[in-house]
């Protein structure tokens, strides 16, 4: 029954010495076990016959249709001239802060990131887009990309961005199975349920962000402002701001569904590129092909991650973990540590939607059982994952950083300006723990569900 746990422990050697795309090293680990497991006795050959089925009914979940959307509204913002018609116009406008270019770019991650998909995807966008600009602006190295890592990680936990609606789904699943385990008289948690439930410490984690890239920029230099933004480039910022924010807005408050929202997005973002004849034959190349490609991984990703934890169940793993964590003394509080722990060793080596597809799966349904408040549990999750992908020297969004920043970055100086940053997390992590209700939950009454 612990086989899987052979399995997992393959899957993370196979990503960090093949350097394979972990929907390859997720299929190919997955057939050598099955094969070995049908060979040794394990399991019969008929239990893997169900994983198509599995897929097929995973694809028909309408929540899917919004992942290519969302990833073709964040294309179209990064190749028009949309985020450099924001970054010009916050920093402009920001400009008495003193620290305009800093908060501009955070600003552009607020919008970027919920549409960015992975946080391998946002930094490679944020990279490209903010971090020149940044530096351009006067600010150091080390301040820049720690901005970078910062922007990066917040579709982890701003509300409704690609990260929070999968894990909804996911998390949806394994409340489902917890319930139905306990024969519990609870009402399943949906995509809106955690959408509420992230608003608040996400709220209180960007003032904190705000407050420290006012400070740290301020003391760091004096910033240089880009060239004055056109007429045009203000109207363009203000109304691209407007929309996103208020579909954005829309979604989480639970007036549109994030398929309408993003479909309407993106339609409008199309139309501005062809009225605006910024929308050339060669951008439109761009767009569709970063689109085809980040969505293509998307699902490519959830198939992979499927047939993984398909296996790993057929080995009877996931229920060898929840017996142990059964047997944890200590009861909830203990189970719910360990899980997080475990969230937080996964996230130095996988990105988000990896360990939402494949390690949500298996952990959660057990410490559901145990812990009733899906949606706590959740948005816990969530931050233990931000906290564990910015911390030096092998958190996920340090290393892509440093990865594809064109020049060297000084691990003790980005870890010396991360160092706020984190602390402002580990803050609100702890006020969470320490006041459940932080996390709001969301007023059923005559309420659709999400």
């Amino acid at each position: 029954m612990t086989t899987g746990l052979w399995m997992l422990g393959a899957l993370a050697l196979t990503l960090i010495l093949t350097g394979l795309p972990a929907w390859v090293a997720l299929l190919g680990v997955a057939l050598v076990f099955a094969t070995g497991g049908v060979v040794a006795g394990a399991f019969p050959l008929a239990l893997l016959t169900a994983i198509p089925g599995r897929l097929l009914g995973l694809m028909e979940n309408d929540l899917l249709q919004a992942l290519p959307l969302y990833v073709l509204m964040g294309a179209l913002l990064n190749h028009l001239p949309l985020a450099r018609a924001l970054f010009r116009t916050g920093s402009r406008g920001l400009d008495a802060t003193g620290a305009g270019a800093s908060l501009a770019g955070l600003g552009l991650g607020v919008l970027l990131a919920p549409m960015n998909g992975s946080v391998g995807a946002s930094v490679a966008t944020l990279a490209r887009t903010v971090l020149p600009r940044l530096r351009e602006a006067g600010l150091s190295t080390e301040h820049s990309a720690a901005l970078v890592c910062v922007t990066s990680t917040l579709g982890v936990v701003v509300p409704p961005s690609l990260v929070l609606i999968l894990l909804s789904d996911t998390m949806m699943r394994a409340h489902t199975e917890a319930v139905n385990a306990t024969g519990a008289v609870v009402r399943i948690i949906n995509t809106q349920d955690l959408f509420v439930g992230a608003l608040a410490p996400a709220a209180a984690l960007l003032a904190l962000y705000i407050a420290i890239a006012w400070q740290t920029s301020r003391r760091a230099s004096r910033q240089v402002m880009p060239a004055s933004p056109s007429g045009c480039e203000h109207i363009t910022a203000i109304v691209t701001g407007l929309l996103v924010l208020a579909l954005l807005s829309a979604v989480t408050l639970g007036y549109l569904y994030a398929v309408e929202a993003a479909a309407a997005g993106g339609v409008a973002l199309l139309l501005y590129g062809i009225l605006s004849r910024a929308l050339v034959r060669k951008v439109l190349d761009e767009v569709l092909r970063d689109t085809m490609t980040v969505s293509g991984a998307l699902f490519a990703l959830l198939v992979g991650a499927t047939v993984f934890t398909s296996v790993l169940r057929d080995f009877g793993t996931d229920r060898w973990i929840a017996g142990a964590l059964e047997q944890l003394p200590g009861g909830a509080p203990v189970t719910l540590a360990v899980a997080l722990g475990c969230l937080a060793l996964c996230a130095l080596v996988l990105d988000a939607f990896e360990i939402i597809f494949v390690i949500i799966p298996v952990l959660m349904p057990p410490v559901l059982m145990k812990v009733g408040d899906a949606t706590w549990v959740a948005v816990l999750a969530l931050m233990i994952l931000q906290v564990s992908f910015m911390a030096p020297p092998f958190g996920y969004a340090v290393l892509m950083v440093r990865n594809a920043a064109r020049e060297t970055i000084p691990l003790r100086g980005l870890a010396r300006s991360l160092a706020p940053y984190l602390l402002a997390q580990i803050i609100v992590l702890a006020a969470i723990l320490a006041w459940p209700a932080l996390v709001w939950h969301r007023d059923t009454s005559g309420a659709p569900a999400g």
